[in-house]
């Protein structure tokens, strides 16, 4: 079988942008868990889909530094946001 690339998910703006908006509109604790839940099935669909456990430990990383990224921009953007 052929190596699997997966297309990066980083470049998916606005799932990336969908995933922050939700754990913004939760509660700290059930943000969290959205975005972990998140990674999971995109680790699971990943695996699913051949992809080497190199390549989805990476870009699981890269999610969830584009969702928490989003996610600060999103709340320091709002009125009334920031520290």
């Amino acid at each position: 079988m052929g190596k699997v690339v997966p297309f990066p998910i980083v470049r998916r703006q606005a799932f990336i942008e969908r995933q922050a908006w939700r754990a913004a509109e939760l509660s700290p604790d059930a943000g969290e868990r959205h975005i972990q839940q998140q990674i999971k099935l995109q680790i699971a669909a990943m695996r699913r889909k051949g992809v080497a456990e190199e390549l989805i430990a990476a870009e699981a990383r890269m999610m969830e530094s584009a969702i928490r990224a989003a996610l600060w921009k999103s709340v320091l953007g709002r009125p009334g946001g920031g520290l």
